[in-house]
């Protein structure tokens, strides 16, 4: 953990021992399940646990968070260790995942969060506040998956990269289309060697 120590002290505050305790299961289980490819074990906690928790900056108190495609748990878990007055919705297709998301969640005592098995575009609409993702699709597919879960005037904050400009200006018809507005592109995480970049898309 070494460089990371300080900083995850810093994200996880009280609730350190829950994160830790993530990552040794992402290690572990999850490698071996094929969730975590195998160079990515040395570096979970800067590439993975950190700056996905960071994007609670980006949440009001209280509110529900869906997390679409959440695989292995990112963003969605360590949000979740991080704000506990969040309740977050992991939402994952693959059987193999949501059964791993099941038993890492009831391991660890998360009862700010449900795993629920399934697409996106399954779901319930207008049913949250916020939905997150990461690595999930081009920015207008993402918008036409995220926003119409969320409520009028809810937003999608998406992980994503440098190129997130020319995503944005690629797919504004998309977005538009899906009912996104008041796009914004700003960084979180200003603890971190490198910050998270987001988007933050409104739903009219």
């Amino acid at each position: 953990m070494s460089d990371s120590g300080e900083i995850a002290g810093e994200v996880f505050g009280d609730r350190l021992d829950l994160a830790k305790a993530y990552h040794d299961s992402l290690a572990t289980t999850a490698a071996e399940r094929g969730f975590i490819g195998p160079k990515e074990v040395d570096r979970l906690w800067e590439r993975h646990i950190l700056n996905c928790a960071v994007i609670g900056e980006a949440f009001g108190e209280g509110i529900s968070v869906a997390d679409i495609g959440s695989g292995a748990g990112l963003p969605g878990i360590p949000l979740a260790i991080a704000r506990p007055d969040l309740s977050v919705t992991l939402i994952e297709p693959l059987l193999k995942r949501s059964v791993y998301l099941r038993e890492v969640t009831q391991e660890l005592g998360l009862d700010n969060v449900t795993v629920i098995r399934g697409r996106a575009e399954e779901q319930q609409r207008g049913n949250f506040d916020a939905v997150t993702s990461r690595a999930v699709a081009p920015l207008g597919k993402l918008a036409g998956w995220s926003l119409p879960l969320v409520k009028h005037g809810g937003v999608m904050v998406a992980m994503k990269g440098a190129s997130v400009s020319d995503e944005l200006q690629r797919d504004e018809k998309e977005i538009a289309a899906a009912g996104g507005e008041d796009a914004e592109i700003f960084t979180v995480g200003a603890v971190l060697p490198q910050p998270t970049t987001l988007i933050r898309i409104v739903r009219r």
